[in-house]
């Protein structure tokens, strides 16, 4: 399916990225992503969005998610329009993540999740 932002004379997308970290907490025993360092991740990972200036139209959004339903990976973060599916573990990886693929496009090759990773 192609995608209708990217068809000629098609307007640029609104942000060029738009990353989502899985924030999901379980009550019942079950493991997720919140129980694993999700909430700071996305903190670190906002904050150095806007301090790098990549924020807002045209640059980078960082949004929370409920469970995006990969938990056996997790902790997970996606990045849209490519559909590129982080696991990352520490502050670093995160760093890694912005400078590497939001600023620079350059997908992190190491922290990919496998495509059959699922819940």
């Amino acid at each position: 399916m192609t995608n209708p932002s990217s068809a000629p004379g098609s307007p640029a997308p609104y942000y060029k990225y738009h990353v989502f970290f899985c924030l999901n907490e379980r009550s019942n025993g079950e493991d997720a992503c919140g129980h694993h360092g999700a909430q700071q991740a996305f903190d670190r990972c906002k904050a150095q969005v806007k301090a790098a200036g990549l924020a807002g139209p045209g640059g980078v959004r960082v949004n929370k998610a409920g469970c995006l339903d990969r938990c056996s990976g997790g902790p997970m973060a996606v990045v849209y329009p490519e559909g590129t599916w982080y696991s990352y573990v520490d502050g670093s990886d995160i760093d890694e993540i912005v400078s590497s693929h939001l600023q620079r496009g350059q997908v992190v090759e190491r922290l990919l999740t496998a495509p059959e990773v699922g819940r």
